[in-house]
């Protein structure tokens, strides 16, 4: 099976702030705000929801097609996917434009303070879901609204199941917008935060939600992940992991185990359990894309943490 990830690249600068945002910030003061943080550790990595996913659902041996728009600056990142296995078919690459970048920093509370500037992101309406050929199932990750509104559609239209995957996207989208998500959608996978942001817009509960697709799975962070499905509810317990490095891109490494377990038709709790485990072992690695295992080591992985094999 095939999935077609539509979503972004971008390339991502990664900050490290050696103390607490909360230190610095004056509660009383946050109408006027103005500060400055020293960052002496910085990285340039390759990022974005379809790099990632499309990287992530490679190491497990997924066949992952990443669909996305690119700016003229994405040659490196081009290099580095095709080293990777991963096929850049599906990339527009768009005159004049930036790849998406985004400037992070992280705090000793793993706090993050986001700027982001969308480039050839913003015309990701360019790609069409028909132009791929042989998908089983897809993804619609954060990137350009239009984007992400059309690809819906277009998966819906042709009858291809697939997951809305919001985001740090979900923010420009209404209630109407997000019902009709919902509607066309097959799976959602969100945060904590964007479950109950999605529930204040569109006035459901996310049992409610739930009942308008064949499940739900919102991630609690240090505390695991919760499946809604047919009525009933998965508890998924998280991995712990002996050092927490870096925790951008644990989200995309846990929607590739989804679609793993998806692709490979696994019941809910094995597929669950495959999302965490692949949060976990992210979050020990700086970067989105520096983490590695064979097969082998991930199922030894996956027995040591859950007691059992898939």
């Amino acid at each position: 099976m095939t999935a077609l990830i539509c979503g972004s690249y971008a390339f991502d600068q990664i900050m490290v702030f050696p103390d607490r945002f909360k230190n610095h910030i004056l509660p009383e003061k946050v109408h006027m705000l103005n500060v400055s943080f020293l960052v002496p550790e910085m990285r340039r990595e390759f990022g974005g929801t379809a790099g990632n996913i499309a990287y992530n659902l490679n190491l497990l041996g997924g066949d992952g097609l990443p669909m996305a728009t690119i700016g003229t600056d994405f040659t490196p990142y081009r290099e580095w996917m095709e080293r990777c296995g991963v096929t850049t078919t599906h990339l527009h690459e768009v005159e004049e434009s930036y790849t998406a970048q985004a400037f992070i920093t992280t705090d000793m509370d793993d706090n993050q303070i986001t700027a982001f500037h969308p480039g050839a992101m913003n015309s990701s309406h360019l790609n069409n879901v028909a132009d791929a050929t042989g998908i089983s199932l897809g993804i619609v990750s954060p990137d350009g609204r239009e984007g992400m509104i059309e690809h819906a559609t277009q998966f819906a239209e042709a009858d291809i199941p697939f997951v809305f995957d919001p985001g740090q996207g979900l923010p420009m989208f209404g209630k109407e917008d997000l019902l009709q998500f919902i509607d066309q959608a097959t799976w959602i996978a969100v945060n904590d935060y964007e479950s109950a942001l999605m529930q204040e817009r569109t006035g459901l509960g996310v049992a409610e939600i739930a009942e308008g697709v064949d499940a739900m799975v919102v991630t609690l962070g240090g505390k695991g992940s919760v499946i809604y499905t047919g009525g009933h509810r998965i508890d998924i317990p998280a991995v712990p992991m002996e050092h927490a490095v870096d925790p951008t891109g644990c989200g995309d490494a846990f929607r590739a185990g989804l679609l793993f377990g998806l692709m490979n038709q696994m019941g809910w709790r094995t597929t669950g359990q495959i999302a965490s485990l692949m949060g976990a072992i992210k979050i020990g690695t700086h970067g989105t894309q520096n983490h590695h295992f064979t097969t082998d080591q991930f199922k030894e992985h996956y027995h040591a943490a859950f007691g059992e094999d898939f």
